[in-house]
């Protein structure tokens, strides 16, 4: 807490008691802005804990199923069966507005509906855990696309609550106690000062007083 450097007059005191003002209505928006990221964000990071899981789970399914595809095909056929996909997707990206923070909207277009285009290859001479591991990566695919937004809105989140909380505290700590230390101090010295003038005008007036009464 520390008094600024201004002049006490009634035009500073005025000056102050309005920035004071306007600082605790700035402290009180930045509060209720900071809770409000922060409730949405734990909302965020309770979804991407357990997707997260779903998507470690599917990952590793998906891993064995490719291992035991991997053990019982020749490596040849296994690459020349993934060489050329059949199914595409396009990643379009949009955004949303979270109080005041621009969070990332991802949204994956599939070139086709059908859930056999994810095949690229013929079953004759694939095994059927090759089925298996691309079919786990094809059911976990929109759960991939929805955690990396998560956590891309929870790190854009993050900062933003981390700027917020800097605001806060420096209003809360700073700005708001100097003013209100200067405008004590302004208030103080004016007080000072009325009570200074309204004894020198004391004086005068007994001496105006004495005087007449002498002359009289």
């Amino acid at each position: 807490m520390a008094r600024l450097n201004v002049n006490p007059t009634r035009m500073e005191l005025s000056k102050l008691k309005k920035k004071l003002s306007s600082a605790r209505r700035g402290h009180k928006l930045l509060k209720d802005k900071r809770d409000e990221l922060m409730r949405q964000f734990m909302i965020l990071i309770k979804e991407d804990r357990q997707l997260r899981a779903e998507v470690e789970a599917a990952l590793s399914e998906a891993n064995r199923y490719m291992a035991v595809a991997g053990s019982v095909m020749q490596r040849e056929v296994l690459e020349t069966a993934l060489m050329l996909p059949k199914q595409e997707v396009e990643l379009e990206i949009s955004e949303k507005n979270v109080m005041s923070v621009s969070i990332p909207v991802f949204d994956a277009k599939f070139k086709t509906d059908d859930s056999s285009d994810i095949f690229s290859y013929g079953t004759a001479f694939t095994s059927i855990d090759l089925d298996g591991a691309v079919m786990a990566l094809s059911d976990v695919f929109p759960k991939m696309i929805r955690l990396a937004e998560i956590e891309k809105a929870c790190q854009l989140m993050a900062d933003e609550i981390e700027k917020t909380r800097r605001r806060v505290n420096a209003l809360e700590h700073i700005m708001i106690p100097d003013y209100e230390e200067t405008i004590k101090f302004i208030t103080m010295k004016l007080s000072e000062n009325e009570r200074s003038t309204t004894t020198s005008l004391m004086k005068v007036k007994d001496m105006v007083l004495k005087q007449s009464h002498n002359y009289h």
